[in-house]
């Protein structure tokens, strides 16, 4: 999937857990979903940690696991 045919929101990291994921409180709306790193930030060892404001893309057919696609300096 391309990365256009992503719906983005921004939000802010709340939770590091295991096996790569991240659940991330959205911006617009109050809801906590669960993310993990794109391909291109698992490559150059970008890291998250808590607190971090960060884009997140979601496929149009599944809501509910989303991929962290920038982390804002």
């Amino acid at each position: 999937m391309s990365k256009s045919e992503l719906v983005q929101f921004d939000g802010q990291i709340v939770k590091v857990c295991s096996n790569g994921l991240y659940k991330v409180q959205l911006d617009n709306k109050d809801i906590e979903v669960s993310a993990r790193l794109c391909g291109k930030m698992r490559r150059y060892n970008i890291q998250v940690v808590n607190g971090d404001r960060v884009t997140v893309g979601f496929s149009p057919h599944d809501l509910t696991l989303g991929l962290i696609i920038y982390r804002y300096r």
